[in-house]
């Protein structure tokens, strides 16, 4: 006499299966996984601050004609690491930023106003885009 189960296990799938004649969903339902979309207001998002600082460092380096790696040697600084800082992936330390800066002839200080200018730009912008905001854009005077 065998009690050996048979080598099959029975699969329970976690999400419903596509819709197929005879199945009881209808075509148009979504699985509950699905989050709905948020409006497009609502998507826009402000920028990362790493992000805009990358920015300006790059823009204040090419306007400049340099290289990657000019300005990283200049700033005693890997020219990976810039590289990433640039792009916004990494999120560099003060002295790294002074360091980066100073390389480009601006300050700590010179950096960061151009960034907060950048942020500041932004805000404007996506109040505009805000449908029903009170910050329109638009002035009226008495």
């Amino acid at each position: 006499m065998s009690n050996e189960a048979p080598n099959q296990a029975r699969v329970i799938p976690l999400r419903p299966q596509s819709v197929r004649p005879g199945n009881a969903r209808p075509v148009s339902e979504r699985p509950a996984t699905t989050p709905p979309r948020e409006p497009a207001a609502r998507q826009t998002r402000e920028p990362l601050w790493r992000d805009l600082v990358g920015d300006v460092l790059r823009r204040e380096r090419l306007a400049q004609e340099r290289t990657l790696k000019d300005v990283a040697d200049a700033a005693r600084i890997s020219m990976p690491y810039l590289s990433e800082v640039e792009r916004g992936r990494k999120e560099a330390s003060s002295e790294v930023l002074a360091a980066a800066a100073h390389a480009l002839g601006l300050g700590l200080g010179d950096l960061l106003s151009l960034a907060q200018g950048e942020l500041t730009r932004h805000s404007a912008r996506s109040r505009r885009a805000v449908p029903g905001s009170p910050y329109n854009g638009m002035a009226l005077a008495a």
